[in-house]
């Protein structure tokens, strides 16, 4: 069974993108390797996410902080999938990434910003979280293998353009 690499995008690599990487590698059941990284990485994972993650009994270890500049080396990884969850990662100059994977957008208001006290940072974490949900569960549904890059491409943004929660 052939494995699809799968790169999630954010500016800071602190939320989103980590929520994203997390949960995409506990449900991909094989099929699927994620990452994660920023254009400015903020060099620390965010509290809220990895104490959401926990609860829900996804590994949280092996998660931290890193720039995209990682995975533009020719040592990387080729990623297959490079999906952007935040709107100002989607709108930078992002590196070549080797082997032109399929690009998408999947915009998710930013968790970290939230205001207020720790439960209403804990519930846009746990909004985020479940949009991400909702469109990694559709992706996982997709046939994958069977799709041309253009139908592929396709699906991937029609996930991206769902509001579901």
């Amino acid at each position: 069974m052939r494995v699809f690499n799968v790169l999630f995008l954010c500016t800071g690599n602190s939320a989103r993108s980590i929520l994203a990487e997390a949960y995409l590698n506990a449900r991909g059941g094989g099929r699927f390797r994620a990452f994660s990284a920023g254009s400015r990485p903020a060099g620390r994972v965010n509290p809220f996410a990895l104490e959401l993650l926990a609860a829900r009994g996804i590994a949280t270890d092996a998660l931290r902080s890193k720039s995209w500049d990682e995975f533009a080396q020719p040592s990387a990884p080729r990623m297959d999938l490079v999906i952007t969850v935040c709107d100002s990662a989607a709108g930078e100059h992002c590196p070549f990434w080797p082997g032109q994977p399929i690009t998408a957008h999947w915009g998710v208001p930013d968790p970290a910003a939230a205001a207020g006290d720790d439960e209403a940072r804990r519930r846009a974490f746990a909004i985020a979280f479940e949009r991400l949900r909702a469109r990694i569960d559709r992706l996982l549904e997709l046939p994958i293998e069977s799709l041309d890059p253009r139908a592929l491409r396709e699906r991937l943004a029609e996930i991206g353009r769902t509001t579901d929660r």
